[in-house]
């Protein structure tokens, strides 16, 4: 069975790989007009290391209002969970299906073994 991809690969045109969604996102702002996106690799924005920053706070402890510390927390949970690619209708109930027949079948398999070692353990001391 021959794909486009088999026939991409022996013509040596790799756009295919160009093509594929990596899974990731990018950072689309990072992205000028004459500076093309890399392909395989996220982009990433432009900032400062921090480094600085983090040489100064290092010998103090975190006396700030706790509350504003709290919801400065919620915003980087709220901002990361932006960041995460959910998956779509189709692929929860693939993932939840695997996961139950695995489920089924560990259980199945465990309570087999723990049946064959009561056997056992009868047989021999009877």
């Amino acid at each position: 069975m021959t794909d486009e991809r088999d026939t991409r690969a022996e013509d040596g045109d790799d756009t295919a790989a160009a093509t594929r969604p990596s899974g990731k996102r990018t950072a689309r702002r990072a992205r000028t007009s004459d500076a093309p996106a890399t392909t395989g690799s996220v982009a990433t924005l432009d900032r400062p290391s921090g480094s600085r920053k983090a040489d100064k706070t290092a010998g103090k402890a975190k006396t700030g209002n706790p509350f504003k510390r709290l919801f400065k927390f919620l915003r980087e949970v709220i901002a990361e969970l932006r960041k995460v690619i959910w998956p779509n209708r189709k692929q929860m109930v693939t993932y939840t299906t695997v996961v139950l027949v695995f489920v089924v079948f560990m259980v199945a398999f465990i309570a087999g073994i723990d049946v064959a070692f009561v056997k056992g353990v009868d047989w021999l001391f009877g």
